[in-house]
């Protein structure tokens, strides 16, 4: 029994790491993207959120990376090496323009960055459930209201941005 048990809890563990070495995988792959969205968008109001909200990512990267060091998570860097991938390979879509950054650009960053905000008020929620000393002394409620109101600020962004691309 005392196998079986080694085991049950090995697998959770391996999920767990899995888990948050892809959370945060896509946590750079996210803040490449809004650096890459601030760049193109100094000039305006969503350029002058997105510093901001740049700041806000990196600190919530250092809480996942204290939650992973925690817990003993090790990083795997081929998924790392795998979102930067994705990163770039997003850049060469289709935006309805031959070269450089289109109103179009905009819309679909946005929505990315609306998905990856939504996408890590889940890891807070999730990391929130887990009945595991390392993690307690962190405020996840904390973390998941702020999601809430970046998404929603994303959201506003969203919303001036759409009739600049199809009006």
């Amino acid at each position: 029994m005392q196998i079986i048990d080694r085991v049950i809890h090995a697998d959770q563990s391996e999920r767990l790491a899995i888990y948050l070495n892809d959370h945060r995988a896509g946590a750079s792959g996210g803040l490449a993207l809004a650096r890459r969205c601030e760049q193109s968008n100094r000039d305006n109001s969503l350029g002058r959120y997105l510093t901001g909200f740049i700041a806000e990512l990196e600190d919530e990267v250092e809480v996942l990376e204290k939650a992973m060091g925690d817990l003993d998570i090790t990083r795997n860097v081929a998924k790392y090496a795998a979102a930067a991938a994705a990163e770039k390979v997003g850049r060469l879509k289709l935006n309805g323009q031959l070269t450089g950054y289109s109103p179009l650009s905009r819309v679909l960053e946005l929505e990315t960055l609306v998905s990856a905000v939504s996408a890590k008020g889940q890891l807070w929620r999730t990391l929130s459930q887990l009945a595991n000393p390392e993690l307690a002394e962190t405020d996840w409620e904390a973390l998941v209201k702020k999601g809430e109101l970046q998404r929603r600020n994303l959201m506003r962004h969203h919303a001036k941005a759409v009739p600049e691309a199809f009006d």
